[in-house]
């Protein structure tokens, strides 16, 4: 122990090995002010504060279940069809959730740009196409909600702006700045990994004091520019996360609270970000993922467990944010990549990929109880819209209305990008092409 305290330098490894439990990336120093940046004038919803995007890896089939059609001789009787508020609904396989539908908008007219799992999913998060210009250095959503509200944080504030639960694959930064990563997070009972030092908070601190004075002069006039500012800026927000009671309460939980969401790394995902919000420690966007939905085959013997996964956490998380009065304030978006082959199952009964699919959204004022939008009598493709601009909405629409919903100008153009082109917040901004589902809050 005294060698290890005689090497001052193992006390920067130290901190290095705490981003690697809250992710290096959130504990980068901040850039400087905003980017040059130009909008046209729009009204927008500002009626959320924070987002949980669910995203649901592999394409659940529309037609099983946001949009439910009922086939003679192929549809099982397990899957319960009712009708609830007016919506045909599988209450056999998602329960909870119908129980939660007057505070669900479904929106059954929209229609996906690719059948390939990677581009599409990467299309949903990033919204624009990943092989277009600007596509291989586009940031998620998450990262534009986080560096345009990253003015509204206060010193107090420790948790990171976006935050990504069991989101190994989520989109990243794109070309913003580091901080701007999702901070990627595998929730458990044992919370955020090395925010405690090993031989206790005194050592800690003595270590932490000797590290300033060994840095002291670097932070003068120092020939590295502003790197000694950038590892202080690390070393201070990885010192805020350390000992901070709200780290435990937000990122720890029981298994008693974990059975209450489904007992599922899912579910535990859905805790976690209810609590984080609670917390009001500054995250303002948390990403989501449930993989699983690519049934090419015995789709009718895999559904069932899997939505009850989906059916658990999210109707739970949607009555607890209700309870807490959460739900006011938080949009609560899920979609998957694309949907499933509608009508009769394939020869190895399952579903193919297909573009016509659903996408539900909650909270922030969302009108629920009801759809947006209506498809014929397969599935197979719109027949009403149920929206201003009378077409599918895409996912970029989906876009635009988050960026809404949270008060943000979704035709905002940044001209920070690497190469030069004006970054639009949703493409093609200028010629109006995409907007906000304003539909949903009347």
């Amino acid at each position: 122990m005294q060698a290890f305290f005689a090497r001052p330098h193992y006390t920067r490894r130290y901190f290095f090995r705490i981003a690697g439990g809250v992710t290096a990336s959130f504990l980068a120093a901040r850039p400087g002010p905003a980017q040059v940046t130009t909008a046209a004038s729009v009204i927008t919803q500002n009626k959320a504060k924070n987002v949980i995007f669910i995203l649901l890896a592999g394409a659940p089939s529309h037609t099983d279940t946001f949009d439910l059609k009922e086939v003679p001789g192929v549809t099982p009787p397990e899957l319960e069809p009712t009708t609830i508020s007016g919506i045909r609904w599988p209450a056999g396989i998602l329960p909870k959730l119908g129980q939660q539908i007057p505070e669900i908008a479904i929106v059954r007219s929209m229609r996906a740009w690719a059948l390939v799992h990677s581009l599409a999913q990467t299309w949903t998060q990033i919204g624009r196409n990943p092989t277009a210009a600007l596509g291989s250095v586009a940031p998620n959503i998450g990262s534009i909600v986080a560096i345009e509200k990253e003015k509204e944080r206060t010193p107090s504030q420790v948790f990171p702006t976006f935050l990504a639960l069991n989101s190994d694959g989520a989109a990243g930064r794109g070309y913003l700045p580091a901080i701007y990563e999702p901070v990627k997070v595998i929730p458990s009972t044992g919370g955020i990994a090395n925010t405690t030092h090993p031989d206790g908070l005194a050592r800690f601190d003595d270590r932490w004091r000797l590290l300033r004075e060994l840095d002291g002069p670097l932070r003068g006039n120092s020939p590295l520019g502003h790197q000694p500012e950038d590892y202080e800026s690390f070393y201070e927000a990885a010192r805020g996360l350390m000992y901070h009671p709200a780290v435990d309460s937000a990122f720890k939980f029981t298994a008693e609270d974990s059975a209450r969401y489904g007992g599922t790394a899912f579910g535990n995902a859905c805790l976690v970000a209810r609590q984080v919000l609670a917390a009001n420690q500054g995250t303002r966007f948390i990403q989501i993922t449930l993989c699983g939905w690519d049934m090419h085959e015995n789709i009718y013997t895999r559904l069932p467990a899997l939505s009850k996964t989906l059916d658990d956490g999210l109707a739970t998380l949607l009555k607890e944010l209700k309870s807490s009065g959460l739900l006011q304030e938080t949009l609560v978006v899920a979609v998957g990549e694309f949907g499933r082959t509608v009508g009769r199952l394939s020869v190895i009964h399952g579903r193919d990929h297909y573009l016509q699919q659903s996408c539900i959204f909650a909270g922030a004022g969302i009108k629920g109880g009801r759809a947006i939008g209506a498809t014929d009598e397969t599935g197979g493709a719109s027949v009403e819209y149920g929206w201003a601009r009378e077409r599918d909405i895409r996912v970029e629409d989906v876009e635009a209305t988050i960026y809404s919903a949270l008060g943000i100008n979704w035709t905002t153009v940044r001209h920070d990008d690497p190469f030069g082109r004006g970054f639009e917040y949703v493409p093609f901004s200028s010629q109006d092409l995409y907007g906000p589902v304003n539909e949903l809050w009347s």
